[in-house]
């Protein structure tokens, strides 16, 4: 009973701090180094960004956190996503803009610490000078739309 009461009384906690019920479910305490990061290619993207999932999986309607390295002189062509995009540079500059073709002239450079919140259906895009790191929060299930089907990777 006392088992009980006291899950009760966590999930409660939970609930009024805005922690995710996934916490409070699992009770999982994850800490990873980067070290410990496994970076793979992402079909979605043009070849030579790389992906390293922390938290997911991103195809399921819950929380994800992936990290996203892009190579120097990359080229990320205008999208959007089906759900709200959270992105947060670690490394490098990352160029983003809003728009449905990329105009470096109508970017921000967002520095590391630097924070970009898209809304669904933005059409935006992006590009790097030196290897960029960012991280991506969201909640699934995520994709990626090309405006120009043409720059959609997975078509080539």
């Amino acid at each position: 009973m006392r088992k009980h009461v006291l899950a009760i009384f966590a999930v409660a906690i939970g609930f009024c701090l805005g922690v995710p019920m996934t916490w409070a479910q699992h009770g999982a305490h994850v800490m990873i180094t980067p070290g410990e990061l496994k970076w793979s290619d992402v079909p979605s993207l043009p070849p030579g960004a790389k992906i390293a999932v922390i938290e997911g999986p991103m195809n399921e309607a819950v929380p994800f956190t992936v990290r996203i390295r892009f190579p120097e002189n990359y080229i990320l062509p205008a999208h959007w996503h089906p759900a709200v995009e959270r992105v947060t540079v670690l490394s490098g500059t990352f160029n983003m803009g809003v728009g449905d073709e990329l105009d470096p002239q109508k970017t921000t450079p967002l520095d590391p610490g630097s924070v970009a919140i898209m809304q669904p259906k933005t059409n935006h895009f992006a590009w790097t000078k030196e290897e960029t790191v960012v991280q991506l929060n969201g909640v699934g299930p995520w994709g990626i739309t090309y405006v120009n089907p043409k720059d959609d990777p997975r078509k080539k």
